[in-house]
């Protein structure tokens, strides 16, 4: 199963404060027992809002929304994707992570779809389609 364990947005990460040293090097330490676990897949820090931009959707209109944007706390500070047994093994791994921001803080974890998760509606076709794309995506990273 995989999943993606997203870290939270605040005041600070929105503001473009960098972690401390302490912060840098405990959860350089957390990564490297993911890694050496065979669990962490990818993981990154984002830019704040500010940098960023949204395109929302109407039918066929499309209008772009340059940040920042409102409610820090439902914003994203960065993430990982992990392959693990179950969401119970997720919950103790996050449980097990550096407190992201010192304060106040909150870990989602969120499962991924995998192909097999679509039923009927993802045709042979489709899904011999996403097959090719994931495999291509591999090899163009490896």
């Amino acid at each position: 199963m995989r999943f993606m364990i997203i870290i939270k947005a605040d005041k600070n990460t929105e503001a473009g404060v960098m972690p401390d040293e302490k912060l840098f090097t405990e959860m350089g330490k957390f990564n490297e027992e993911l890694v050496n676990a065979g669990i962490m897949l990818a993981g990154d820090g984002l830019h704040p809002s500010s940098k960023g931009a949204r395109v929302q959707f109407s039918g066929d209109k499309r209008t772009v929304v340059d940040g920042p944007f409102p409610e820090s706390k439902d914003l994203i500070a960065g993430f990982w994707i992990w392959k693990v047994k179950s969401k119970e093994e997720a919950i103790e791994w996050v449980k097990r992570c550096p407190n992201p921001t010192g304060a106040e803080s909150e870990i989602e974890i969120r499962q991924l779809f995998d192909m097999e998760d679509f039923g009927a509606e993802l045709t042979p076709e489709l899904r011999a389609q996403e097959e090719r794309l994931r495999a291509k995506m591999e090899a163009d990273q490896g």
